[in-house]
C-alpha cells in the first residue's frame, strides 16, 4: 500500500555532464541545451529518517533547497520513494 509524506529538499546539483539540446541549430555550446538534477530529500516515516537522491528529470520544475514535498512511499518499503508532481 502506497502512503503519502513530506521531505524536504536538502541539496539540488545540477548534472552537467549529460546535456539535452532541445535544438536542431544551435549558435553556441549551451544554446537550447537543459539539464537534468540530482536531489537529495530528507524525511521521516514511522520516526526513521531517510534521506534519499532522487533525479529530476530535464525540463521538469527543480524544488529549491529547504522547499517542502510531497513523497510517496510503499508501507512495507519506507526506503523507497517517489516525488509527487502536481496533482497525482
Amino acid at each position: 500500500m502506497q502512503k503519502r509524506t513530506m521531505g524536504t529538499i536538502v541539496s539540488a546539483r545540477k548534472q552537467w555532464w549529460l546535456k539535452i539540446n532541445t535544438k536542431a541549430f544551435r549558435t553556441g555550446p549551451l544554446d537550447g541545451a537543459i539539464f537534468p538534477y540530482v536531489v537529495r530529500v530528507q524525511y521521516e516515516v514511522d520516526g526513521i529518517g531517510y534521506c534519499k537522491r532522487k533525479w529530476i528529470a530535464a525540463g521538469l520544475p527543480v524544488p529549491k533547497v529547504g522547499e517542502q514535498v510531497e513523497l510517496v512511499y510503499d508501507e512495507e518499503k519506507p526506503g523507497k520513494v517517489k516525488i509527487v508532481y502536481g496533482k497525482d
